[in-house]
């Protein structure tokens, strides 16, 4: 018993001198009119965000967020539906969904609907990285 609670007080103690993550930031973005809200976004390089897409709009939409050749895949692929990537995901009309991404560049990227003509229409954003 006592070499139990020996090894169980040093499992508590290890696990409070191990180093803090860094969490995870969470972003709401609306959709209102397939327009996104906030349409720019400043991030931190190695930064991991979880996005909270709510589609107040009475059509389906989705959220990709990458860089130019990302947003190019998408503006050109036929996936009808989005959520096993990170940075991806299908957000139902009048619903709610999100997705985790981690900055680990810092090349600036992009976040955008490709559902027939959104992309046109104006349904993307921008993000700086920063560090």
């Amino acid at each position: 018993m006592t070499s139990v609670l020996l090894s169980l007080a040093t499992i508590v103690a290890l696990g409070a001198c191990a180093p803090a993550s860094a969490g995870v930031r969470t972003i709401v973005l609306d959709i209102e009119h397939s327009r996104f809200r906030p349409a720019h976004l400043t991030v931190t390089r190695g930064e991991t965000v979880r996005f909270v897409v709510r589609n107040g709009d009475p059509i389906d939409h989705e959220l990709i967020v990458g860089d130019r050749e990302v947003q190019d895949i998408h503006e050109n692929g036929t996936e009808a539906h989005h959520g096993a990537k990170p940075g991806e995901v299908s957000v139902p009309a009048d619903g709610e969904a999100s997705t985790t991404y981690t900055f680990d560049s810092s090349e600036d990227l992009l976040f955008g609907c490709h559902l027939p003509a959104h992309w046109d229409y104006g349904m993307k954003g921008s993000i700086t990285v920063e560090g």
